[in-house]
């Protein structure tokens, strides 16, 4: 990981040097704060053209599972340093917006501790009778838990953006109201609403009035916060949002994953082995044979072979289609020892952030296969792997480019399936000599469940990866979170990227509203936008799942906090005790998370893994500098317990309590 973000830096640096325009640097340095067109704005708040968002306002009536489709134009989208507005065609197909959408206004003055706001050490308050802002599924009634946090990385009162968070997933293709109320600011003085807002609350506007149509818009938003006892005394803004469906966000990958697997007739998919290496004792204790080669999956992206910067290729419906040839997707296997006594069971590993599929050799990885007989055989996270690296620097300068990211990601999901039939048909891996000993007998054993374990990048898309397969019901994510908008600011692996950012979108405002944007996109192809499936309400063609998560507190990649968001959205339970007194500074750690039964339990958890390192910021900052200690981020992965664990888990779908009833514990790794 270290190497690879070295190896990025260079490439972000290579972007700005070189791809800047002329016009850029200047244009970087200020923010042009006048008033942005009007056109298709809302004039709710008065403030920034998609303030507040995500708002059903920047929607359109259509025939789509949620009645509604996005409907965003380029007068609306932030524009770069070069004055080009992100193009919204990719979004406007959404039915909806994000379940883990940020929400984000702008209130200028506001003190969120003096206005009593839940902040993310203390969730729970969210739900307090009388709290300030409040988030209603207006289908249910049901009062929704949050954190609320001013943007930490904004220099300019001004341009800062007020953030609250789902403590837990919103619910696909349901509808929520938001209200802010009895706001104040650093003296305790109530801050006044925006004068549109007020107007728009007040008496009825004449039907030639401008603003007549937004007001019966918020009129229906006034009336479902009132039936949740949520009245206009004291209300600042209000506004509502739908969130997008199962099909809206899944639907292109199971299309995509249905069409593929029709063609195979239950067969495996084409494979060739282009390498075998067998090693001594000597040279590894854990690992036998490496077996690499490639395997054949139906393109559908919009260019040969589907390199870096290619999107789906589409139908004059949207609906992605093949595309000329298959893509040649590679594939690295490490075979243990154990497997030439007893057959292996089969894993798809996914690896790390901008990676490769060699990583299934490091040496974490190896020990799992050698100490618990697995295979793990890997194939790369396309549009998020090595190759992509100047691509996806270069979507932070221009977003409008985003969705290469993701489409790449979406057909990489393809792959993985793929990868998971090679492993488990009787003409796959196992019919090839390189997966045979020397009698002729299977590596793989035929009878055990294919499983998936991966971490970091491999956890953060690897629960897209599970929930879509047809095949796998058990799958580990190590060093667990989801939803790249709150990650992002919290991780230092985004310091090279966020220069690329700065430059060519420097405003902090236009930042959060970039991030909000991006995660409607990242939820077709990241767990985000398949955690609601990962229990006991699968997708179409996929088995019900349990999902153990691993935790490294402290983690400076992966926040913790979106680890926890992912946990409850799932309906995960965590270790307890999950930590000793005194190390969270949450005033209820691991709030609205049961806590594992007695015993082996038969579900999906959540184990926080604790090796020391100190709390991570409680902003939306990554844990940068000596004050936060030795990063954490490997050290799950490295122990021999944490292992153990994960093993059981993989064979048999049971938690077990690996730590004697106390916090689990282990040393850096070296």
């Amino acid at each position: 990981m270290r190497l690879q973000r070295a190896f990025s830096i260079f490439v972000v640096a290579t972007v700005v040097g070189s791809a800047l325009p002329a016009d850029a640097a200047a244009a970087s340095t200020s923010h042009a704060t006048g008033p942005r067109p009007a056109r298709g704005c809302d004039p709710i708040a008065g403030t920034g053209c998609l303030l507040p968002f995500p708002n059903d306002w920047y929607t359109t009536r259509a025939h789509t599972p949620t009645g509604r489709r996005l409907a965003l134009t380029g007068e609306m989208t932030p524009k770069n340093a070069a004055g080009k507005a992100i193009y919204p065609a990719a979004w406007n197909i959404s039915d909806g917006f994000s379940p883990g959408s940020m929400l984000l206004a702008q209130v200028p003055g506001l003190d969120l501790a003096k206005t009593g706001a839940a902040p993310v050490t203390d969730v729970g308050r969210s739900l307090d009778r009388d709290a300030p802002i409040v988030i209603v599924d207006t289908r249910t009634g049901e009062r929704w838990p949050y954190w609320a946090e001013l943007d930490a990385n904004a220099t300019d009162p001004a341009r800062q953006a007020l953030i609250v968070r789902p403590a837990k997933n919103f619910l696909e293709g349901h509808h929520y109201a938001v209200a802010l109320r009895d706001l104040k600011n650093s003296s305790g003085a109530r801050i006044a609403a925006p004068a549109t807002f007020t107007r728009l609350a007040g008496v009825k506007l004449s039907r030639r009035d401008p603003l007549a149509a937004r007001q019966d818009a918020l009129r229906g938003t006034l009336t479902d916060l009132g039936r949740a006892g949520v009245g206009g005394r004291g209300l600042y803004l209000a506004w509502d949002f739908t969130v997008a469906s199962e099909q809206g966000i899944a639907g292109q990958v199971l299309d995509m994953r249905d069409d593929a697997l029709r063609g195979l007739h239950g067969r495996s998919p084409d494979f060739t082995v282009t390498s075998v290496t067998d090693f001594t004792p000597e040279q590894d204790a854990n690992v036998a044979r490496e077996v690499k080669g490639e395997f054949l999956v139906p393109n559908y992206l919009d260019q040969p072979g589907g390199p870096p910067g290619s999107r789906l290729n589409r139908d004059a419906h949207g609906d992605p289609v093949r595309f000329g040839d298959d893509v040649h997707a590679q594939f690295q296997c490490e075979i243990p020892r154990a497997a030439f006594t007893r057959p292996a069971q089969p894993s798809v590993y996914g690896h790390g952030l901008l990676g490769s599929i060699s990583e299934v050799h490091a040496a974490n990885v190896r020990a799992m296969a050698g100490e618990h007989d697995f295979t793990f055989c890997a194939t790369a996270w396309i549009g998020m792997a090595a190759e992509d690296i100047a691509n996806v620097a270069g979507v932070f300068g221009d977003f409008s480019h985003f969705d290469t990211v993701v489409d790449r990601l979406q057909q990489s999901l393809v792959d993985f399936v793929f990868l998971g039939r090679t492993m488990i048909t009787k003409n796959g891996l196992a019919s090839d000599k390189a997966f045979q000993d020397d009698k002729g007998h299977s590596l793989i054993d035929p009878r055990a469940d294919l499983v998936y374990d991966g971490n970091s990048q491999g956890s953060i898309a690897g629960g897209a990866a599970v929930a879509v397969s047809p095949d796998v019901r058990f799958g580990v994510l190590g060093v667990a979170g989801m939803n790249y908008s709150t990650l992002l600011n919290r991780s230092v692996d985004f310091a090279p990227f966020e220069q690329v950012m700065n430059a060519y979108y420097p405003d902090k405002l236009d930042q959060q509203i970039c991030f909000a944007l991006q995660q409607i996109l990242w939820d077709r192809a990241e767990t985000d936008g398949y955690a609601q499936h990962l229990g006991g309400d699968p997708l179409p063609g996929s088995p019900r799942h349990r999902i153990l998560t691993q935790v490294a507190f402290g983690d400076h990649q992966v926040s913790n906090v979106t680890a926890e968001v992912e946990a409850r959205t799932m309906g995960a339970r965590v270790h307890q005790p999950a930590i000793a007194p005194g190390r969270n500074p949450d005033v209820v750690p691991y709030w609205g998370i049961k806590a594992l039964p007695y015993g082996a339990y038969a579900g999906s958890a959540m184990v926080v893994w604790d090796s020391g390192t100190p709390a991570p910021p409680v902003t939306n900052t990554p844990p940068a500098g000596e004050q936060y200690g030795i990063d954490p981020h490997e050290d799950p992965r490295a122990d021999a317990t944490a292992r153990a664990q994960k093993a059981r888990f993989l064979r048999d779908g049971v938690v077990v309590d690996v730590c004697g009833g106390r916090p689990c514990t282990e040393p850096h790794a070296q």
